[in-house]
């Protein structure tokens, strides 16, 4: 019998979800602010958005407070062709909210209202679906590392996911942790378990203690990640694997709002991984992805298609053109 997998999941994105109340108006401190917006957020549900985008299959695992903020998130979902059957409703808990100040090109601080803790952190093994080898992709966070019991629940799934291509968005908030040796033993547990690890300068040397690029990717393939994605912000991305290292440089546009682009991108490598791209092709588009985010102010609502992402590149072939690829 020919079974069809036509609408089998591909991915399974699992982390912390948000409301994003974000000031429409730009420059302005946050306690001056008269006009805000409101918007799906949080970095796992902006890549569960942003990796839909390109069509495919893609389920979110968050958790959601009983109340008004929790089913917007569950309508946003759904309305951008998320699956969000797994997201569990906590009535102990309420639906994080964040606010942030948008200064461009690139000062956006954040304000996480999670206290005392969230939903989304209080994911155990136990809401995990059954069966999680059916994802093609499975997408876990740093943050969600931080407290239990989702950090079992993310052990649970390196243990258990054996078919499946792990991603590791590295994700780290200092204001989630106790000081910079947690983050690292945390991170250093699972690493080895990882195919896919992706984060900016930073968040690289927290996870490897390695502030080079260079020396932080190869920290990491040393952990035994297969391809190290290391985000430079406007200077552009490093990719390395056994076979191969490529450094593309950043999308000369005009920066509205950084905050979804490292989520943007996040769902371009999805989308990626699934096309079966090498990693020079995957950090191109996911590039192009995470300039597009950052010309407007909301994250998940924005997020771009294929054919808005290869116009941009058709738009610049001078950075298309300036990938440096080398075989190694």
């Amino acid at each position: 019998m020919v079974v069809d997998d036509s609408r089998a999941p591909e991915v399974l994105v699992i982390g912390r979800c948000s409301v994003d109340v974000y000031p429409l108006e730009v420059g302005v401190k946050l306690e001056d602010v008269k006009v805000f917006g409101k918007f799906l957020g949080g970095s796992a549900t902006n890549v569960a958005v942003a990796a839909a985008r390109y069509g495919h299959r893609v389920t979110a695992l968050t958790g959601v407070g009983d109340d008004p903020f929790g089913r917007f998130v569950i309508s946003e979902l759904e309305h951008f062709g998320v699956d969000a059957s797994e997201v569990v409703v906590n009535d102990r808990f309420n639906t994080p909210v964040t606010f942030c100040e948008i200064f461009p090109p690139d000062h956006f601080p954040l304000y996480f209202y999670r206290q005392p803790t969230t939903p989304d952190l209080e994911i155990g093994p136990g809401d995990l679906p059954v069966d999680l080898d059916r994802y093609k992709i499975i997408w876990l966070t740093g943050t969600g590392l931080a407290h239990e019991p989702s950090r079992s629940a993310h052990h649970a799934v390196v243990a258990a996911a054996v078919d499946s291509t792990i991603v590791l968005d590295l994700d780290y908030r200092e204001r989630f942790w106790a000081d910079e040796g947690v983050p690292r033993r945390a991170m250093g547990d699972v690493l080895p378990h990882v195919d896919v690890a992706i984060g900016n300068v930073e968040e690289c040397r927290i996870a490897t203690g390695e502030s080079d690029p260079e020396r932080a990717a190869d920290a990491l393939l040393a952990m035994g990640v297969t391809i190290a994605i290391v985000k430079q912000g406007p200077v552009g991305t490093l990719v390395k694997s056994a076979n191969e290292r490529a450094f593309m440089p950043a999308f000369p546009v005009e920066v509205v709002n950084g905050l979804g682009a490292g989520d943007a991108f996040g769902g371009a490598v999805c989308h990626g991984l699934l096309e079966g791209w090498a990693p020079h092709r995957i950090i191109e588009f996911a590039s192009a992805a995470g300039a597009i985010a950052t010309t407007h102010i909301e994250c998940a609502s924005i997020m771009p298609t294929e054919a808005e992402v290869e116009a941009l590149l058709a738009e610049h072939p001078e950075v298309t053109r300036a990938l440096d690829v080398w075989s190694r």
